[in-house]
């Protein structure tokens, strides 16, 4: 990995309000009710169902009585709970060395914590590494996103030195995170004749089972991860979902599918420790990789969006800005 430049939480804010917040001010003004649904709470009225309405809103009785579907139309509400469920596991270290995805997970928090405070809403976040490690109660203010940012950043670092420690001891510490990567691709896939790892890997269904427990009120819930997991998180993130409005992002880093010809490098899983040794310079594999990915890509994509959650990328080499307007326009339509 390389050892990480200490950045405070001030400087991360500080920086974040210039060059994310002021321009998506400028874009959306200042409205991110179109960034961030944020379902209102209270119930207003009744009216005819239109397709592309959400189907968890049809008021089923009413439906039953007249015969004609009818759906629940709610306040919108700005000053909700959020909760921030944020992934801080060994896989979120890979990436560029100036930029990591534990950095744009921190800076996706940091962003989302302030947007939202800044609207009256309470922001609370539960951070989990291969099990749930710290909760963060709701509150507003600039010294709860400060207290957010501090906290992944500090993870950042410690986990950075312990890598580092780790490197030293290795004969092919060299190329880390683009072993990595790469491992972690080829141990999903199952397409290219790698066993899976057999230690501990991050099992995404804890942080959203301890979530369902914390956050009892309906909310407004931000799945930030990787979701490089265990099998079995689609259950608890659809009952997640029957409760709250959920959004999924999802941080990558396009060399988790685009390998580049670096010769022959070993790869290493992030969590498990497991080594082998490939040939990138095989156009084939290469291929290979990419189609893993893809396919690995479409199948999460298909079972968030049947969990009734919709899943929006964000990757290590986009500007931050048109990442989230991006989603910004996505949701829109998706309301239409």
């Amino acid at each position: 990995m390389g050892a990480t430049t200490t950045l405070s939480a001030e400087s991360l804010l500080r920086r974040l309000e210039w060059r994310v917040v002021r321009r998506l001010d400028g874009r959306l003004q200042g409205d991110y009710r179109t960034l961030f649904r944020g379902a209102g709470l209270d119930f207003t009225d009744l009216r005819e169902y239109v397709p592309g309405d959400d189907l968890r809103h049809i008021e089923w009785n009413v439906t039953a009585r007249l015969d004609e579907p009818y759906v629940r139309e709610f306040v919108e509400d700005r000053e909700l709970t959020a909760w921030l469920l944020l992934d801080h596991s060994a896989s979120m270290g890979f990436g560029p060395v100036d930029r990591q995805k534990d950095l744009v997970l921190a800076e996706v928090a940091t962003t989302l914590a302030h947007v939202l405070t800044r609207g009256g809403s309470r922001v609370g976040a539960v951070v989990m590494d291969t099990g749930v490690d710290l909760v963060i109660p709701p509150a507003s203010g600039r010294n709860q996103v400060l207290r957010i940012a501090k906290t992944l950043l500090d993870r950042r670092e410690a986990r950075s030195l312990l890598v580092d420690r780790g490197n030293a001891t290795r004969r092919d510490g060299g190329a880390s995170s683009l072993r990595r990567g790469v491992r972690r691709v080829l141990g999903r896939s199952g397409q290219v004749g790698v066993p899976a790892p057999s230690g501990t890997v991050t099992d995404l269904g804890v942080l959203l089972a301890a979530a369902y427990g914390i956050a009892r009120r309906r909310s407004l819930v931000l799945v930030v991860s990787d979701f490089i997991s265990a099998d079995g998180w689609e259950a608890p993130l659809s009952r997640l979902a029957r409760r709250h409005e959920v959004v999924a992002i999802q941080v990558v880093d396009p060399r988790e599918s685009e390998l580049p010809d670096a010769g022959g490098v070993y790869v290493e899983d992030a969590e498990t420790g497991e080594q082998i040794f490939v040939d990138t310079s095989d156009v084939a594999f290469r291929a290979r990789l990419a189609a893993a990915a893809e396919s690995r890509q479409s199948d999460l994509e298909a079972r968030t969006r049947q969990a009734g959650v919709d899943l929006y990328p964000v990757r290590t080499d986009d500007d931050l800005v048109r990442s989230l307007l991006r989603i910004s326009e996505l949701r829109r339509r998706r309301r239409r």
